[in-house]
């Protein structure tokens, strides 16, 4: 349990009041009379006091002053503000306002997945609406460069700037944690994605994408842990600070003996380091729980079928709707592995079900094989199958939910698992109660067979849903090792301190009894009553506080890289440099706003 780690307290800030290290940082002094930071710039006084509030102020107020990067410089700044001569900002020339513009359209086109070279249709299409509406103003985009290569540039430049600022936050993480994808690149197999959940001591989570590891040039377990230690170093974070793994549960991930999470487990281990929890079933549930229980390789038939209803059945009403879905989510052109994860889906596999019979009839008029619709053993495990797929749907849009903690999480997990043991329990009874499709397809069945027929193999089924308990229980046995860490951090009021380890007990005891501290609990989030908890009086809780919180709660991040590969992987399937595919993937998932001002306005960069 982390309430009894390798090391007994967190390495926290023991006081929350101002700290000289803003004044250079942040151009904020302590006031002169009261609580919190007064800002040198425009006199606004930022409370609640923490670095965070600090930061963002800085930040959205007054970024500008990043040029000032030279100690001196900031120095001299410092001074001039104390006195009250603020260096002028100039206005944005209109060489600046281009390169801002051109800025934001490389932004914009890399959101969208779109080639270097769509600046140049973007900007003919600003053209003529500007000579129809406002044809004074056509001139102003002149100077605005939409060449494929100065397109390419600026993405580059806005990574980096990225990749900065998550660097600068990186170093007051307290604790974080990895997630490991090598299933993002479905189409191609060859990358794998890093992504970093830190906290710092103030809770605020952060998640951004690490890195983006190239597996055709890093092969070996080996060589992959030393891209990623690598990639660690340079964003400035120990292993000594990380908590979690979260992996998908792929052998080249969670192999017994040659995975990639014991090589960083004996890696993380030493007396400094906290012991590192993984649990490998968070990313791409649907699609890898699939493996387990198509037991009749049910997707590769209704496969092919979709496959005929894109060249053949293109213009039938009754797959518009289908048709729809397939484009929204990889557009017009898609592989066979691409499609094959659709339909691993249970929203998508459920709809197709619906639709079974017209699939049949269409079947019919293009003389392909019919033969799995009178196949009975094959329409029932479609049926389960579907059923199936539509309960990992739920727990899989419940873990996509992001800012509600691990422990949250756990418990959509540990629901699943009860969940499982009552659909084991019904389907050893043929009570199809929770298994609607396959409900639906027995009692057709019985309309053609004898009274005295069996149709439904249950024995079948108990297997498959054993198999995926079984998987459940391998992939989160980690967290089931914090459960009393996860309940403390949940619910620290109704936490019973004889339950806890000894050393955490006082400060249990002295938490539940203090009456402010319940006030603040029952009126602010999990996040703000965490943050406001004085490290100096509660370090224990607020360490096991810190790293529940830098556990992964929720797939979100790798979904959104996920959905951006195969919303794009006609551009993306495109000769690319890993420098480049990096920039892409970083502003697609990014929840950091690029700092403009630097960009246009920053020293000894090139102005394209």
């Amino acid at each position: 349990m982390w309430m009894t780690p390798k090391r007994s307290k967190m390495e926290v800030e023991e006081a929350r009041g101002f700290r000289p290290e803003w004044t250079p940082r942040f151009l904020v002094v302590e006031p002169p009379e009261g609580e919190g930071a007064l800002c040198l710039v425009c006199g606004h006084l930022v409370v609640p006091l923490c670095d965070r509030d600090v930061r963002r102020h800085y930040e959205a107020q007054h970024h500008y002053y990043e040029r000032y990067v030279e100690q001196g410089e900031r120095a001299a700044l410092v001074e001039r503000l104390r006195q009250g001569d603020p260096p002028e900002i100039p206005p944005l020339t209109a060489e600046e306002r281009a390169a801002r513009a051109g800025l934001g359209l490389a932004r914009l086109l890399a959101l969208k997945g779109c080639g270097w070279g769509e600046g140049d249709f973007v900007y003919q299409c600003m053209e003529v609406m500007l000579r129809d509406v406002l044809p004074d103003h056509v001139s102003a985009i002149g100077g605005i460069d939409v060449s494929p290569e100065i397109i390419r540039q600026r993405v580059l430049r806005i990574n980096e700037n990225l990749r900065t600022q998550l660097f600068n936050r990186a170093r007051d993480f307290k604790a974080y944690s990895l997630a490991l994808d090598d299933q993002a690149f479905v189409a191609y197999e060859n990358y794998l994605l890093v992504f970093v959940r830190g906290v710092d001591q103030d809770l605020e989570v952060q998640e951004e994408l690490l890195t983006i590891v190239n597996l055709t040039h890093h092969f070996s377990v080996g060589a992959l842990m030393a891209a990623i230690l690598e990639a660690l170093q340079t964003a400035g974070l120990s292993l000594q600070r990380m908590v979690g793994l979260t992996t998908t549960h792929t052998l080249r991930m969670i192999g017994e003996n040659s995975g990639l999470v014991s090589y960083m487990r004996e890696k993380a281990v030493s007396p400094n380091c906290w012991n590192v929890i993984h649990y490998s079933g968070f990313l791409h549930l649907e699609l890898l729980s699939s493996y387990d229980v198509d037991v009749n390789q049910v997707i590769n038939t209704v496969s092919e079928w979709i496959v005929l209803i894109k060249t053949r059945g293109v213009r039938r009403p009754e797959f518009q709707a289908l048709l729809t879905d397939s484009e929204s989510e990889h557009g017009e052109r898609v592989n066979g592995r691409c499609l094959n994860n659709w339909l691993r889906k249970g929203k998508t596999l459920k709809g197709i079900f619906s639709l079974r019979k017209e699939i049949e009839a269409f079947l019919v008029s293009v003389g392909a094989t019919t033969v799995h619709f009178t196949d009975q053993q094959w329409l029932c495990d479609f049926g389960f199958l579907v059923d199936i797929m539509n309960h990992l749907r739920e727990l899989s849009e419940l873990l996509r939910i992001n800012k509600v903690f691990a422990a949250a999480a756990f418990d959509h997990i540990c629901t699943f698992e009860v969940k499982l043991n009552l659909l084991q329990r019904h389907i050893e009874e043929k009570n199809l109660t929770h298994f609607a499709a396959l409900r639906e397809v027995v009692d057709e069945l019985k309309q053609h067979v004898k009274e005295d027929e069996k149709i439904l193999d249950s024995d079948r089924y108990q297997v498959v849903i054993c198999r995926l308990q079984k998987e459940f229980e391998r992939h989160f046995k980690d967290l089931k090792f914090i459960k009393k860490d996860l309940e403390l951090f949940a619910n620290p009021f109704n936490f019973k301190p004889e339950y806890a380890p000894i050393s955490v007990r006082v400060e249990l005891t002295k938490l539940q009894a203090n009456t402010n501290l319940w006030n603040e609990y029952r009126n602010k989030d999990l996040g703000q009553f965490y943050a406001g908890l004085p490290a100096e009086s509660y370090p224990i809780i607020k360490g096991v506080a810190c790293k529940v919180a830098s556990l992964f709660d929720s797939s979100e991040i790798c979904d959104k890289a996920f959905s951006y590969l195969t919303r794009n992987q006609h551009i993306l399937s495109q000769p690319l440099t890993d420098e480049h595919l990096h920039a892409l993937f970083r502003i697609a998932t990014t929840e950091i706003e690029p700092h403009w001002d630097v960009l246009v306005r920053g020293r000894n960069q090139l102005h394209p």
